[in-house]
């Protein structure tokens, strides 16, 4: 075995230990479509037939159907590949997802309140803030295009899926709150606020 092939190896360990954790915590986990190389520039992604992706999606069709998995199967899953980790949305987790500088912005807006929030953000400059299931994105929101709510039949890759050109990473791991996901108007509010004040966040911020 080559060091690249061990390299996979400890990777698809660490995707599973990071799933079975998750769902053994309730988190709706399934495993997802993985980058396998490219192709005249393009990338391609393995784990599911007779698609041209643009990203990770179930590699189950039924995905809605396997939603709740057990632990015990879930850890089957990531047994043979490094599938992405999947989190679908609308079941104890929903995300709202915003560009890096607004994310950045909310962030220290919440950090100022003493408020933690579990923070994941793509290699493409997209930050997710997961909150409990559940809410709908205030009228402001809603019509910002830079805001998206990840809600019921919908899903978000989570640390450490591998992407086109990176790693999703933890800006802020949900061990800093305690697995206690905040309400989403908590985050909206820090939203709103930074967009109206981002002078003073993007200083704090510095």
């Amino acid at each position: 075995m080559d060091w690249s092939d061990s390299w996979r190896g400890a990777f698809r360990i660490e995707l599973r230990a990071e799933a079975v954790s998750l769902a053994y915590r309730g988190w709706p986990v399934l495993p997802g479509t993985y980058p396998a190389g490219t192709e005249n520039g393009v990338t391609k992604w393995a784990g599911r037939s007779g698609l041209e992706l643009h990203g990770p999606i179930p590699v189950h069709r039924d995905w809605v159907d396997r939603v709740g998995t057990r632990p015990d199967q879930v850890a089957t899953w990531w047994a043979g590949r490094s599938y992405s980790l999947l989190v679908a949305t609308g079941h104890v987790v929903d995300a709202i997802e915003v560009g890096t500088d607004l994310g950045r912005r909310a962030a220290v807006a919440l950090r100022s309140i003493g408020v933690p929030v579990p923070i994941a953000a793509t290699p493409s400059g997209r930050w997710m803030f997961l909150v409990k299931s559940g809410s709908t994105l205030n009228t402001e929101l809603a019509n910002n295009p830079d805001v998206h709510l990840y809600g019921k039949g919908e899903y978000i890759p989570l640390p450490p899926t591998t992407m086109a050109h990176g790693v999703v990473h933890w800006r802020v791991k949900p061990q800093v709150c305690g697995w206690n996901l905040p309400d989403a108007h908590v985050v909206q509010d820090a939203l709103v606020e930074a967009v109206h004040a981002p002078a003073r966040y993007e200083l704090e911020a510095v």
